[in-house]
């Protein structure tokens, strides 16, 4: 089990729990204290996170994660730069 915190500055504690299985992140669970709207976007991330290469770069999670919300999707306290920040954590 991989696990990553990120304090984002002047923000929230995203926290992110995830496996690595053929070189792909599985059962990923992003937490935190921060907030979004609608709250079914979260199961976007996860979902856009789930399949991802251990290998993806920085730009690549933050993209995957920001094509992955809905057009009325607002993300309160972090971003999907936070993101790939704290599945870099994990990975490391």
């Amino acid at each position: 089990m991989k696990h990553g915190e990120y304090k984002v500055p002047g923000g929230k504690l995203v926290v992110i729990d995830f496996e690595v299985h053929d070189n792909q992140l599985a059962n990923v669970q992003l937490s935190g204290d921060f907030f979004l709207e609608p709250p079914e976007a979260l199961d976007h991330i996860n979902h856009a996170l789930t399949g991802l290469a251990a290998t993806s770069d920085a730009a690549s999670i933050e993209a995957a994660v920001a094509q992955s919300l809905p057009a009325d999707a607002q993300l309160f306290g972090f971003d999907a730069a936070a993101v790939a920040v704290v599945v870099g954590r994990a990975l490391a």
